[in-house]
Parts: structure tokens; C-alpha cells; sequence
């Protein structure tokens, strides 16, 4: 027996051998190829995703069949464009990734791998809620003939000539976070504006004593989202809280206008200078690239200096409204707002902010790529999917369920 084990050794080594370099060393293969390997290189081993990281949000979507990628048969290399507002920002990168995870789904459930893969690509502008360079990019994707194509709108007005055009060229449209009154869209994505708004409201009615001025800071005055949200925090002031008034509305794309008018007019300075009611010499006047988001701000809180609440329709304008208040030493004021990046939960928790609409941008995107699926398929959508929010506060901010939905 002990031979037999000897002999099988020996036979093993002499196979070794035959595989050895001349120098007496053991050659090192080379790697296996994919082509060699039977793959592609986009068939290698994925990183699985944990469900645990993003389900709860979503679960948070409704009607829940968008919250799945079940029974889209789109056909092998199908691609699907999706236009945020930005590109970069905290908030649109978590769209992105909602759309990426929609992809990945889709191509999980039709086992499509390599270049069969279903592509889903995200653009936004540079600049945040730049229109022009928004519609730019609608043109590119247009050129491209996708299959499907899921935008956040920035201007309710601008984009209908390139929606015409992809209905002529049968590329359906869904609208996500902020759509249009254009007849041709296949579906709506986004937050409850209106039920989060008059939330938001109350919220702030009930911190601020009756009486108290209330100012309005609105992110634009040109997407549907921003109009949604300002006026249904104003009707909802208004009807269930008079005696607390909106003293101001103010659109910071709007403002840089209306502060270096006011200035060169000599109707009000940066300084705490009482302004000179004359008009700047041509060679003092300045510009509307001159003016600064802080000016802005400034400027606004500076016109209401007895304002007890502030209302921001979204997360860069709630940092700036609360930057402004600390640079100008204004205490005691209650901000309410939207959406949940690192700075303002920060400041929730210092108690700078009295409580926020925290929206869910990742069911956003990952609803918006299952819709144009369906659109491309000549499947029936929902006129509108509601993606969730929650109200957070510096009490609720730890729970889990508000964890779960932080981005």
C-alpha cells in the first residue's frame, strides 16, 4: 500500500516537471483573458449591493409595482437617458444612484450581461438649475435615440420644442421631481409638493407666536417644483394661519436683478450705511454677476429684521437662509425646509433648524428608470408616482426609519 502511495507521488511530480520553465522554475501562466474565459469584460463579478442600504426607501414608493424592476422585457442593449438638474450636488447623486440601481435590476431580472446589458446613463448641468445647459443636454440625448428618456425639469417652459421632438421620433418622456403642464409626458415622479409644503406650514405656524412675520425663500421661479412648494405653503399660511403672515416672497433667480438695480439707484448699500437715495456714477455700478448668494440673503433678512420663521423650498436655499441668519446675529428665528445634506442636518441637530421635508431622490431616480421602461414597452403608467417623504426633526433625527431615508 505504502508503494502504490509512493508511486502515485512520483507520477505527480514527473507531471509538475513537464510544466516548468528550462531555468528550472515554475512558469507563471498568464491570466485568463475574458474572451479565453468565456466572458466580456463587463461580466465580471459585480459587487452585490446590500438591500438593507436602500430598500426602505424603496418601499417608500407608491404604487409599489415602481419599486421593482418585474416584467420589463426591454430588449438587449436598450438605453434609457436620465437628466437631473445638476450633476455633482448631494442630492442628484443619490437620484443617480436610484437610476443605476434600477438598471442594475432590470438587467438582474432579464439576465442580460456584457453588452446586452439594458444602459442607463444620468447628465446633469454643471451648474445647478442651469436651463440652457439642461437643454443642451436634452438635445444630446435626443441625437443618441434612446428608447426612453426621464428628466427633472428645470424651466416648466423650456424644453416642449425637444419634447416634440421625441414624440415624433417615439421616444417617450417621464418628468422626475419637477415636470411640466406639457400634454406628452408619460408619468410624474416625485414628492408630494403639495401635502409636504402645507406640512411644513404647520409645522412652522406652531413654533412661531402669533404674529410673527414669516419670509419665504423659493430656490427659482421657474421649475414646477419651486412653484408647487411656495404656493402651497402660502395658501396653507394663509387660510389656516392668519394671523401669522407671509411679509415676504423672494426667488433667488431673481434677486441679483433686483439688488444691483436697488444699489446702483443708490436705494440700498451692502454696509450698514444708510443709502444716498442718489444714483451710483456709471463708473461705480455694478453688476448682476457681481452679486453674491450671501449678498442676496442678506439683503432679504436685512428687509425684515423683526421675521420670527423662515421657509426655504429647498437644501442649498435652507444653508443659506441659516448661514445668513448667524452672519447677521439674528437669534430666535425658526427655518423650516427641504431635503437633508450633510450641512443641514448639522444644523437640525444644533438646533438651527427647526425641521426638514426629507425627500427620497433615490426612489426618485429608481422610479423615473422603471417608468420610462415601462413607456418604451407601450405599457401603461400611473399618471403620477408618489415617492415619499418624511418630516424630520432634532427629536426624530436618530430613529431608524428617518436613517434609513437620509442620503
Amino acid at each position: 500500500m505504502r508503494k502504490k502511495f509512493i508511486t502515485l507521488i512520483l507520477c505527480q511530480m514527473l507531471v509538475l516537471g513537464a510544466c516548468s520553465s528550462g531555468n528550472g522554475g515554475t512558469e507563471v501562466q498568464p491570466e485568463q483573458n475574458a474572451e479565453s474565459a468565456g466572458q466580456t469584460e463587463d461580466t465580471e463579478p459585480e459587487e452585490e449591493k446590500e438591500p438593507a442600504k436602500y430598500q426602505e426607501k424603496l418601499n417608500a414608493i407608491s404604487p409599489s409595482a415602481y419599486s421593482n424592476a418585474d416584467g420589463l422585457a426591454l430588449e438587449k442593449s436598450a438605453y434609457i437617458s436620465v437628466i437631473g438638474k445638476s450633476d455633482g450636488k448631494v442630492f442628484w447623486n443619490e437620484a443617480k444612484k436610484g437610476a443605476e440601481q434600477a438598471a442594475d435590476d432590470i438587467n438582474k431580472a432579464l439576465g442580460y450581461k456584457g453588452s446586452d446589458k439594458v444602459k442607463v446613463t444620468y447628465n446633469g448641468p454643471s451648474e445647478a438649475e442651469n436651463v440652457d445647459e439642461q437643454v443642451n443636454i436634452l438635445d444630446e440625448e435626443l441625437a443618441r435615440y434612446p428608447v426612453a428618456i426621464a428628466i427633472a425639469i428645470a424651466d416648466a417652459k423650456a424644453c416642449e420644442v425637444q419634447f416634440d421632438l421625441a414624440a415624433e421620433n417615439s421616444i417617450p418622456v417621464v418628468a422626475f421631481d419637477s415636470g411640466s403642464d406639457y400634454k406628452g409626458l408619460m408619468a410624474m415622479v416625485s414628492t408630494n409638493n403639495e401635502k409636504a409644503a402645507a406640512e411644513a406650514a404647520q409645522h412652522l405656524a406652531e413654533t412661531v407666536e402669533a404674529g410673527g412675520k414669516i419670509v419665504l425663500v423659493s430656490h427659482d421661479s421657474k421649475s414646477k417644483t419651486a412653484t408647487v412648494r411656495e404656493q402651497a405653503f402660502a395658501e396653507t399660511m394663509k387660510s389656516q394661519y392668519p394671523d401669522t403672515p407671509v411679509a415676504g416672497v423672494y426667488h433667488l433667480d431673481e434677486m441679483k436683478k433686483v439688488i444691483s438695480n436697488e444699489v446702483n439707484k443708490g436705494a440700498y448699500r451692502f454696509d450698514e450705511e444708510e443709502p444716498s437715495g442718489t444714483e451710483l456714477p456709471e463708473g461705480e455700478k455694478i453688476k448682476e454677476e457681481d452679486i453674491t448668494r450671501e449678498n442676496i440673503i442678506d439683503y432679504i433678512l436685512k428687509k425684515h429684521p423683526d421675521v420670527k420663521g423662515c421657509y426655504a423650498t429647498n437644501g442649498e436655499a435652507v444653508v443659506s437662509v441659516v448661514e445668513g441668519l448667524k452672519r447677521l446675529g439674528m437669534e430666535g428665528v425658526q427655518v423650516v425646509g427641504y431635503d437633508a445634506d450633510e450641512a443641514e442636518v448639522e444644523a437640525l441637530r444644533e438646533g438651527k433648524i427647526a425641521g426638514l421635508v426629507v425627500q427620497n431622490p433615490f426612489g426618485m431616480g429608481y422610479a423615473s428608470v422603471i417608468a420610462a421602461s415601462r413607456a418604451a414597452l407601450g405599457m401603461a403608467n400611473e399618471a403620477y408616482i408618489d415617492t415619499g417623504y418624511l418630516w424630520v426633526t432634532k427629536e426624530n433625527l436618530d430613529s431608524k426609519e428617518v436613517q434609513k431615508m437620509l442620503y
